[in-house]
C-alpha cells in the first residue's frame, strides 16, 4: 500500500470518529470532511470527493454560516474537484462556475 493510500485510510477513520463523537455539524467534523475530500481528490477519487463535499456544504452553511472560511474553502474545493475531473458534464462545470461566483 502506498503512503497516499495509507493516509486516505487514516483520513477516513478520523472523519468517521468525528461524526460518531461530535456529530456532522461540529467544526472538527467539517474540517475532517474537507481533509478527507482533499485526500480523495489527490488520489483522483473524484466521485467520492465531490459527493462528500456536496453533502458537507449545506452542513457547513447551517453550522458555520455562508461566510465562514471553512464554508468558503468547501465551496472552492468542490468547484476545483468538479473542474479537475475529466469525466464531468457541462452541467457540472456550470455548477462549479456558479459556486465560484458565490465565493
Amino acid at each position: 500500500m502506498e503512503r497516499n493510500d495509507e493516509a486516505l485510510v487514516l483520513y477516513r477513520q478520523i472523519y468517521a470518529r468525528r461524526v460518531e463523537k461530535e456529530g456532522v455539524s461540529h467544526l472538527a467534523t467539517i474540517t475532517s470532511a474537507l481533509s478527507l475530500a482533499v485526500a480523495l481528490g489527490s488520489l483522483k477519487h473524484w466521485d467520492e470527493a465531490i459527493s462528500l463535499l456536496r453533502d458537507q456544504l449545506p452542513v457547513a452553511w447551517r453550522s458555520l454560516g455562508v461566510d465562514h472560511h471553512l464554508t468558503l474553502l468547501n465551496k472552492i474545493t468542490l468547484a476545483a474537484g468538479v473542474t479537475a475531473d475529466p469525466e464531468r458534464t457541462r452541467e457540472d462545470l456550470l455548477e462549479a462556475e456558479t459556486i465560484l461566483q458565490d465565493v
